[in-house]
């Protein structure tokens, strides 16, 4: 047992002796207090608060989706809607309350399958007809069913829960769309400065790119600016970091191996009566019974859905597509409907085959009894679609029943008796949608994948690097130098980030980077069991007001530029004082440009920047006017016309209010969060 388990053995006896000579407190800062995954309006959201949210909208996911696999994009989605979730309500409800906005049980009602449906419930097709069309009587159907089946109440309520907070956003966002009204004074002059139009000579003469020596910036007023704005510059935490990758690649040996492995199994892929087995032993994919449409197999190999829709028999030859090969056997062919209408009556209990079996008797005797005998006998006592007891209603092969599978096929009229979780089932298929071509395909993939021999070659590469970098940044640039390989640049690294160039779920990397020090360089990191990488960490930002150190140059070079304009621009005064445009343009080695059409209306695209727009408006007609400091360069100008006529309306100038209205709604989330303090630490934990 020493041998096998000593190690185990002495940490468990050390940290039984650290718990009799330290104290409990000590312990904990030893270990790390846990923390929490953000805080919002002063209420700490725990890791199993969080993690409980995250537990209900990946249930939600799989419902929806009817799959419990996840990507990294679908992982980052279900995270984000959790932790909206927390933010409606800790603070965005209370918002919303505070401003005297409610959201009745009877509105959501009336959302629901009133006079006022919700978009979620009208276009979401669990709650359509035979004909797809909405059914209110659908929408009751699935509340009564919702009663006894756990997932189907989850959904339910997500449901109910998501038209609520739609509306309770609605009814705040009105709070600006709504009042923003323009008085008639406001009114008629933006219909008027809308309706303005203007043509122009222009004179523009640059400010160039030499710098001027004579201009200077004091450290005092780069201080003073930065003391004056602040807030200008608060800083999200991140890392500026260099980094390096090994791609694990398969190799020519490694290609022709798995092209082997797959043409070794033709044969026994062409022969096997257990297809299921086979290809759980044999293939990358599992088997499937779905009946495929032609051009549904498209998205996993083309030549696979060519072959299976032709007229070919036996086996596919071996495809390339992608990392992978594929082969193809058509299993059946048939004429198959879209959607089915199901009626069923459900047993449960050890007498559930017996007593099933009796009752089919009575079905085939009487079928129009059907309701009445799934009213005395079914267990189900929720399914009534079109108000009739026993109703499924209309299914397809992604809206279905587990294990009721086989009614996509069965004989409309006829029915027979099956099994699923949920106990033993006579089932009855009264109509279906018209039949169309569809295919049955066993598909035997292998996809091509790095040898051991492979991967430990590019391993290799990635640990010389790093033992030459020896930890250091500097020790890094030496291995780049040494070695030839390209250093990438990423700055302004988030805790959250995860991509790196093109190489998605590198969050093993952005923890280390978040860890290590200064001019620190890792050991090797596998990201995706595909990628080695070896970073540096050259600088760090800490979350708030960037340090002044960090932002001087900026500050430097915009009071520059500040600086030097108004120089120009007093220059340039001096110099034209009494000049028509065509000497001004003469004396600048510049040319003077006529601009037509000008328009002042909100809703054109801009002809000139906005110092210019402004001045041009409030110009005398045939004057030389300037000089106008801008941001390209300094502007002499002349208005030849200007004029108002017709083509923006009152109604145009009320649109625009309201868009600007709408705009602001955009920023109610983010004011919120920083009035209430929200602290967001996701990124550690997930």
């Amino acid at each position: 047992m020493r041998e096998k388990f000593g190690v185990v053995i002495s940490v468990i006896i050390a940290l039984s002796l650290l718990y009799f000579i330290a104290p409990m407190d000590d312990l904990m800062t030893l270990f790390g207090k846990p923390q929490n995954v953000g805080e919002i309006a002063g209420t700490g959201i725990s890791y199993e608060d969080f993690q409980n949210e995250l537990n209900t909208f990946t249930t939600i996911n799989e419902i929806t989706t009817g799959s419990s696999a996840q990507n990294e994009q679908t992982q980052k989605q279900i995270q984000n809607a959790a932790w909206q979730s927390l933010l409606d309500r800790y603070m965005f409800f209370k918002n919303c309350n505070a401003a005297g906005i409610y959201v009745s049980d009877a509105e959501v009602a009336d959302l629901l399958a009133g006079e006022h449906v919700s978009p979620i419930i009208a276009q979401n097709p669990l709650f359509a007809d035979e004909n797809g069309v909405f059914s209110a009587d659908r929408v009751r159907e699935i509340n009564r069913m919702a009663e006894d089946d756990a997932t189907l109440k989850t959904y339910w309520n997500y449901l109910k829960n998501t038209i609520r907070t739609q509306q309770y956003y609605s009814k705040y966002a009105a709070l600006f769309t709504l009042t923003a009204l323009e008085n008639p004074v406001t009114l008629a002059d933006a219909v008027a400065v809308g309706n303005t139009t203007a043509d122009i000579e222009l004179v523009t003469i640059p400010y160039g790119y030499s710098r001027d020596t004579t201009i200077t910036v004091s450290s005092s007023e780069i201080k003073s600016y930065y003391k004056a704005h602040e807030k200008e510059y608060k800083q999200t935490a991140s890392r500026d970091i260099e980094y390096v990758v090994f791609e694990v690649k398969p190799s020519q040996k490694d290609i022709a191996q798995t092209e082997k492995s797959i043409n070794d199994v033709l044969d026994e892929f062409a022969q096997t009566d257990n297809m299921k087995s086979f290809l759980l032993k044999n293939s990358d994919r599992n088997y499937s019974e779905y009946w495929y449409r032609k051009g549904e197999l498209k998205t996993v190999c083309p030549e696979v859905d060519d072959f299976a829709f032709s007229s070919a028999k036996g086996v596919s030859p071996v495809y390339k597509n992608g990392d992978s090969f594929f082969a193809a056997r058509v299993m059946k062919s048939a004429n198959v409907p879209d959607s089915v209408y199901v009626k069923h009556i459900l047993f449960q209990g050890a007498d559930a085959k017996k007593e099933a079996e009796e009752v089919l008797a009575q079905v085939i005797k009487k079928p129009s009894q059907f309701s009445t005998l799934a009213a005395e006998y079914s267990a189900d006592k929720n399914s009534a679609a079109d108000g009739e007891l026993g109703n499924i209603g209309w299914m397809t092969q992604t809206y279905m029943i587990p294990g009721l599978e086989s009614v996509i096929t069965a004989k409309p009229g006829v029915p027979y008796i099956v099994k699923s979780q949920y106990g033993t089932h006579i089932v009855l298929v009264t109509k279906t949608t018209k039949p169309v071509a569809k295919k049955q395909v066993a598909v035997l993939e292998k996809t091509v994948l790095a040898s051991k021999e492979t991967f430990n070659t590019f391993y290799a590469q990635a640990n010389k690097f790093s033992t030459i970098a020896n930890g250091t940044y500097e020790g890094y640039l030496r291995a780049v130098d040494s070695l030839g390989v390209y250093s990438h640049k990423q700055n302004k690294v988030l805790e959250s980030t995860s991509t790196y160039g093109s190489i998605d779920q590198a969050r093993e990397l952005t923890r280390w980077v978040f860890d290590a020090k200064k001019n620190k360089a890792s050991n090797v990191i596998t990201v995706n069991n595909n990628y080695f990488f070896v970073a540096a960490v050259k600088n760090i930002h800490k979350d708030g007001i960037a340090p002044l150190e960090e932002v001087a140059a900026m500050i430097q070079n915009k009071l520059y530029i500040d600086k030097r304009n108004e120089k120009k621009t007093a220059e340039i005064a001096a110099q034209t004082a009494g000049l028509s445009l065509e000497q001004i343009a003469e004396n600048h080695n510049v040319t003077v440009s006529n601009r037509a059409d000008i328009s002042f209306s909100p809703t054109s695209a801009a002809a000139v920047e906005p110092a210019l727009l402004g001045a041009i408006y409030n110009a005398q007609i045939g004057e030389v006017c300037g000089p106008v400091k801008g941001n390209q360069g300094v502007y002499m100008f002349k208005v030849t016309r200007r004029e108002q006529g017709a083509f923006y309306t009152e109604s145009d100038a009320k649109n625009f209010a309201s868009q600007k209205a709408q705009y602001s709604t955009q920023m109610l989330m983010p004011v919120m969060e920083e009035a209430a303090g929200v602290v967001d630490n996701r990124a550690r934990y997930f």
